[in-house]
């Protein structure tokens, strides 16, 4: 009898276990529903980008976004990007080191393979300023490839590493006088349709020593080379503009103007300087970059936009005091009277190493095809991003 009880008892348990699923499977209704109801939706087919915007704030790691919107707005959280819905976390060391520079992690971000630190847009094959490895190509040149719009635009020289990958391709980030003429003899299409930046007289001291100069491209090419936005005529829709600085805002509004009468869509790319060894300056290109980034959202339209914010590699800067109301930058002014070149800057409520650091930098996205930003991921995941966006593949070779 003992036995019987105890197998109607197991029968009695085991018939429970089976049936408690159930309905956990809906726990927000005590009822029990049919199992059909329970299955996961078939998944929505993500939305398709007609046009892709990278904003690229170069150093901007997770605390210099924090520290940003302390120094703008008193408070966190107060970055246009910081109320995007989708947010990741991207890894930007090169193949063989911890801590990338900007050659290797914007290389890595546009073209999908990791590099070394010093690399333009080739695999790790290369050695910097020894030998060439193949070159990856990069977003900019399959949206050439398929007839889009293109635009690169930076605060810095516009053959310097973060801009030069997403056109170019070198062993070496410093060739500048290599590297800025390949923005005239593409791969792909008919190359970078629009280009604003900085670095005038080092790229036109390099050109010269190759036996070139801005002159000599502008007629070989038929395109002229402006020193200064304000000069080009409104009758240019494919404007390229060397200056010795560059107003990054109005260059962003005027190459967005443009873009947005292109029939196939468009490729854009935003560079502005986050570095913050002068901390003053590098939060407030942040503010000020986050403040762009807002009015272009005000002028697109995100159901067929994707628009994407990250850093090529995090800077070392730490809050670490500081209360409401009070002075972030308690003691700057002191600092920076002093004339000081020691690598760590101690203030009273930030710490600033002056230097690249290897974790992970803040990956924000919003519009068509943001939801694949999320988790934890590589920097050449961003390429993915972008491309699946636009709804291309990657080519075999590559």
């Amino acid at each position: 009898m003992t036995r019987t009880l105890n197998q109607l008892a197991a029968s009695l348990l085991l018939t429970a276990a089976l049936i408690v699923p159930t309905h956990a499977q809906n726990s927000a209704d005590p009822v029990s529903a049919p199992v059909a109801a329970t299955q996961p939706a078939p998944a929505a087919t993500p939305a398709r980008a007609r046009n892709v915007i990278l904003f690229l704030a170069d150093a901007a790691g997770v605390s210099t976004i924090n520290a940003a919107s302390l120094l703008g707005y008193g408070e966190p959280l107060k970055l246009h990007i910081q109320q995007w819905p989708h947010l990741g976390l991207s890894e930007t060391s090169p193949v063989d080191k911890f801590v990338s520079d900007s050659a290797n992690g914007m290389s890595s971000i546009v073209t999908g393979v990791k590099t070394r630190n010093g690399v333009i847009s080739q695999n790790a094959d290369a050695v910097r300023g020894q030998r060439d490895g193949a070159p990856t190509k990069s977003v900019l040149e399959y949206a050439e490839e398929h007839g889009l719009m293109t635009a690169v635009i930076t605060t810095q020289s516009i053959a310097d590493a973060t801009p030069a990958a997403i056109y170019a391709h070198s062993n070496d980030r410093g060739k500048w006088g290599e590297i800025f003429p390949q923005a005239f003899t593409p791969r792909f299409g008919d190359g970078v349709d629009i280009l604003f930046g900085a670095g005038r007289a080092k790229i036109g001291e390099q050109l010269t020593a190759a036996g070139t100069g801005f002159d000599q491209l502008s007629q070989a090419h038929n395109r002229p080379i402006y020193a200064d936005l304000a000069a080009v005529p409104a009758t240019n829709t494919r404007p390229v503009v060397v200056g010795d600085r560059m107003d990054v805002h109005a260059a962003t509004l005027k190459a967005l103007d443009l873009l947005q009468q292109a029939p196939e869509g468009y490729f854009l790319v935003v560079e502005w300087d986050a570095h913050t060894d002068d901390v003053r300056k590098g939060l407030q290109n942040v503010v000020d970059f986050d403040r762009l980034i807002a009015e272009v959202q005000g002028r697109v339209d995100l159901t067929d936009t994707l628009l994407l914010f990250t850093a090529d590699h995090s800077f070392g800067l730490q809050v670490d005091g500081g209360a409401r109301g009070g002075e972030l930058l308690a003691g700057y002014d002191a600092w920076k009277a002093s004339g000081s070149k020691d690598d760590v800057v101690r203030l009273e409520n930030v710490m600033i190493n002056r230097t690249h650091t290897g974790e992970e930098v803040a990956a924000l996205a919003i519009g068509a095809g943001a939801d694949r930003v999320r988790g934890y991921f590589p920097n050449t995941h961003l390429f993915d991003v972008m491309m699946q966006a636009y709804g291309w593949d990657r080519d075999a070779a590559e």
